[in-house]
């Protein structure tokens, strides 16, 4: 998969010392984040913006030193209720923009979410109920 025309963010999990010398590529646009896998056999993840619930980002000792990060997905997808965005440059700076994008695409759609003390929905992220659009 190349980055295409409409991908606002585009970067492969990177190895052995910060190369990208993977299999695995990232995607954002301006409603989907795509994770695709493999080389001969491949599988695309696909998790709507607006259903993304929490962003995650983790930094080990070794990711520090190479200028990488992790990024942790939870959504309220029934196919994907959590996903990782593994060992990227810029971290930071991807999740500050995934972030800035889920809260423009929940406005646009009119989502939002509540919390609870229990898992609402077996396979969704524990504590997390779907209300649907908002109501003005």
């Amino acid at each position: 998969m190349a980055k295409d025309k409409s991908s606002v963010w585009y970067d492969r999990k990177r190895t052995f010392l910060g190369l990208p010398w993977s299999f695995t590529r990232y995607s954002l646009n301006n409603d989907t984040l795509s994770i695709t896998t493999g080389i001969l056999s491949t599988k695309e993840e696909e998790i709507r913006l607006y259903r993304i619930i929490d962003l995650t980002l983790t930094r080990s000792l070794g990711e520090r030193i190479l200028g990488l990060g992790s990024i942790h997905v939870c959504s309220s997808d029934n196919t994907c209720p959590e996903a990782d965005i593994l060992h990227i440059k810029d971290s930071k700076a991807v999740r500050d923009l995934l972030s800035d994008m889920v809260e423009k695409a929940r406005r646009e759609k009119g989502e939002y979410f509540i919390t609870t003390g229990e898992a609402a929905h077996p396979g969704r992220h524990p504590g997390v109920v779907p209300v649907g659009p908002r109501k003005n």
